[in-house]
């Protein structure tokens, strides 16, 4: 099964996929996009259920899905490991799995009673990449057999391209985000380890573990513990906080 070439898109296909690409532009939020993605994959293929499983560090969280789980919420907590069940070997492995009848019967398959997708008939797994990485995993499935053609295989990979290109960004808006948090506590945090050091003589230690405590007492992130105390000084001093 040949996924590496480009299919030829009919002018609807490529209306569509231009109104998905316009969204990345627009920053449309992820769960947004992923929206758009699973409808349009279900509108393509007539399925009766589609996800987007996202990879974040070795697990793939489901962030998408055409279905609402209302006995059991699944989008944002349904997580597993790459080379679970069916979409983690087409993870782990990089290529598509279709399997037209008895899904369950595939010796990769692996129930999750969360989803009652799980008893349905036919299964489709397409990997999502970004330049050769994998980013996600797009799963098709039908209640009753289906033949999953070269063409549906295609388009779906291609979407997938599109896909991962914008989940790749917002993973690396993400972490970039993470970082500068990471910084900025940390510098808060000194200038708070320095102001008890100095106002209470303790040791560099005790100044930490007086924070720590303070947080958990008042059941506050660290950071705004280190805020209140540089902010308490600021305003002692006559000087003007920083924002």
């Amino acid at each position: 099964m040949d996924t590496g070439s480009v299919a030829v898109l009919d002018a609807p296909e490529i209306e569509i996929l231009h109104e998905i690409s316009s969204r990345f532009a627009a920053s449309d939020s992820l769960h947004e996009v992923l929206g758009q993605v699973v409808n349009f994959v279900a509108s393509l293929v007539k399925c009766d259920s589609c996800f987007i499983y996202v990879l974040e560090g070795n697990d793939l969280v489901l962030r998408g899905s055409k279905n609402p789980h209302p006995e059991i919420e699944v989008v944002d907590r349904l997580k597993l490991r790459v080379g679970q069940g069916i979409t983690g070997w087409v993870a782990q492995h990089r290529q598509p799995v279709a399997v037209s009848r008895n899904a369950a019967r595939d010796p990769r398959f692996q129930v999750f009673h969360e989803l009652p997708e799980d008893d349905f008939e036919a299964f489709l797994s397409v990997p999502v990449l970004c330049r050769s990485k994998l980013v996600g995993v797009i799963n098709v499935q039908h209640r009753q057999p289906h033949n999953y053609t070269k063409r549906q295989i295609q388009i779906i990979s291609t979407i997938g391209f599109l896909v991962g290109a914008e989940i790749e960004m917002a993973r690396l808006e993400s972490e970039n985000s993470e970082l500068s948090e990471r910084l900025e506590t940390r510098k808060l945090v000194e200038r708070a380890k320095g102001i008890l050091q100095r106002e209470l003589r303790l040791t560099e230690e005790d100044a930490y573990l007086s924070l720590q405590r303070q947080s958990r007492q008042r059941r506050r992130p660290m950071k705004e513990i280190a805020e209140a105390i540089v902010l308490s000084e600021e305003v002692r001093r006559g000087q003007t906080p920083v924002s």
